[in-house]
């Protein structure tokens, strides 16, 4: 399906005679650093190109990866930028770009995630992809069986170390019955897949996936073209302000349920002379006046 790449020689090419095959927002912070760099000891790594003439004859090239690099010239004035030219197709091209951006981490992750399901829709497998990408099988079976239920929001999680892949999973499996999901992280918890801040987190995840979605494309839309608000995102925005306040309101009813069953249980061992004189042998005898006026209708 795709041709090797001879090995180049690393050239200085034009800026302007350069595209970009996968543009990417860029982190502020990140991308002055690099400037600064390149400012302050020049280029350490060559970007890496493939040659694309025009039908005029004029001679064009693809960039492979080097963006930030490309971008961090382009902000300084540079003309030309050293550049390694290798000789691919578009296919394989993008396959690089893609391991390099898997390599580097430094793409947010749907798009990372979204280049492997480019992947798939070439045609290639899952073995292939775990052997181009250098990724885990399993990691990219998973990925892919995420990617096709439109999971965003547990994808970006399990990228982000968040909540492990086979919860992920196991979430996508069951649905959206909350019984069942719930369900699904108690079984996690006890055979240890879940510990800890990760619970808290799945479970935070969960509840954001049921109030706003599976997907996350509010996160992820360029800013450079703005959603246009028409009559039916009005009601897309309207339903999930109105399921998250039933969400909200049901945790405060789950709240209220918890309250109500340790005033009882307060009032029952406060009816207990030996449990009371306890107390007061270990000077605990006196609650808070919030929980007095709850566990006593005048207070104590």
């Amino acid at each position: 399906m795709s041709k090797q790449h001879r090995p180049g020689a690393i050239q200085m090419i034009p800026l302007d005679q350069i595209d970009v095959l996968n543009p990417r927002e860029r982190n502020n912070r990140i991308f002055e650093k690099i400037v600064s760099n390149i400012k302050a000891i020049g280029l350490k790594k060559p970007i890496t190109v493939t040659p694309r003439p025009l039908a005029g004859g004029e001679e064009r090239f693809l960039l492979i990866c080097g963006e930030g690099r490309l971008k961090a010239y382009q902000s300084i004035g540079e003309p030309t930028i050293p550049a390694f030219v290798v000789q691919v197709d578009d296919e394989e091209a993008f396959i690089m770009s893609l391991a390099e951006n898997i390599a580097r981490r430094q793409c947010r992750p749907l798009e990372l995630l979204a280049g492997i399901g480019q992947l798939r829709d070439q045609g290639y497998d899952k073995q292939v992809i775990a052997q181009k990408t250098g990724l885990c099988l399993d990691y990219v079976k998973g990925i892919l069986t995420l990617l096709e239920h439109g999971e965003e929001r547990l994808l970006v999680a399990v990228e982000n170390g968040r909540i492990p892949l086979n919860t992920a999973l196991e979430i996508t499996r069951v649905g959206n019955d909350e019984k069942d999901v719930q369900a699904a992280l108690q079984e996690a918890y006890e055979s240890g897949q879940l510990r800890g801040k990760q619970l808290t987190q799945a479970r935070r995840i969960v509840l954001q996936r049921q109030s706003l979605g599976r997907t996350v494309s509010a996160c992820h839309i360029s800013r450079k073209t703005p959603t246009e608000v028409t009559t039916n995102s009005l009601v897309r925005s309207y339903q999930r302000e109105v399921d998250r306040q039933k969400l909200m309101i049901k945790k405060a009813e789950f709240a209220q349920q918890r309250l109500l069953f340790i005033v009882g249980a307060l009032r029952q061992l406060f009816a207990n002379e030996n449990f009371t004189t306890l107390l007061r042998a270990e000077s605990l005898e006196t609650l808070p006046t919030y929980l007095a006026e709850r566990v006593w209708s005048g207070g104590h």
